[in-house]
């Protein structure tokens, strides 16, 4: 894929969580607009569509209407093997806090093999810690720290320009350094982590949540390749068979 490929920018998402006005999901896709980039991704927002959305969106109202609406993240992401979330304050959730600039060259050298996404939260809450589980890293933009709040489609407007700026000044990308498990296929594995911690007994079924979480911070702190996905589905599901194959020898009437 060259630099001047369309499909390279075209492989770039931007998604909003939880948007709250629908002013700033026009402005935001006007923002994208002006640099090229017309993925746009809604999860959960409080009013979509809207004639709001439409006048701040002014020439772009294209993004809009091709923009895809998801019930959650997990959803928004399921085909992305890199997502970026932005946020103003430092996260130990996450492996890597990257500058926009460096966000933007990892976000166009992985783009060459799959769909990225830039993930931005809630006007007012910003990103949960159970959104940012679901990213590879942080993305901060170095505001004044005495007043850091970006509004929702400025920030938009940062990154994307960001990603034009190093789309337009580099004559190439190097390949992806791995074949990158997407956002479905690690879910899925935590899914499966999560049901056979809980049949080791290791998990309380009951309260999951705080271990899990845990464990997600574990597991981003390195990528998950494809292979190795499969790997650690394979030990556990050895690890669930052997737990089940030790309670029928203890109890042979079980099926």
């Amino acid at each position: 894929m060259t630099l001047s490929d369309p499909k390279l920018l075209a492989n770039i998402r931007i998604v909003l969580t939880r948007t709250s006005h629908p002013g700033n999901i026009g402005a935001a896709a006007r923002a994208m607009k002006t640099m090229g980039l017309s993925r746009l991704v809604l999860v959960d927002p409080a009013v979509f569509p809207n004639s709001q959305a439409d006048a701040m969106a002014s020439g772009a109202a294209d993004v809009l209407a091709q923009a895809r609406v998801c019930a959650t993240l997990t959803e928004a992401l399921a085909d992305v093997t890199l997502a970026l979330g932005v946020s103003a304050r430092r996260r130990d959730i996450v492996a890597e806090v990257l500058t926009p600039a460096g966000a933007s060259a990892r976000l166009l050298t992985e783009a060459q093999a799959a769909p990225v996404a830039l993930v931005f939260g809630n006007e007012t809450s910003g990103l949960s810690n159970e959104e940012l589980s679901l990213c590879q890293g942080l993305v901060t933009i170095a505001a004044n720290p005495n007043y850091s709040s970006l509004n929702l489609a400025a920030a938009v407007q940062v990154l994307c320009y960001e990603i034009r700026q190093a789309w337009l000044g580099h004559a190439g990308w190097p390949q992806p350094e791995m074949d990158a498990a997407t956002g479905a296929e690690v879910e899925r594995f935590y899914g499966h982590l999560e049901t056979t911690l809980a049949e080791l007994e290791f998990l309380n079924p009951g309260s999951p949540g705080k271990l899990m979480l845990k464990l997600r911070r574990l597991f981003a702190r390195t990528r998950l390749a494809r292979e190795e996905v499969n790997i650690l589905r394979g030990i556990l599901t050895a690890a669930q068979e052997a737990r089940r194959g030790a309670r029928q020898a203890r109890n042979p009437g079980m099926q």
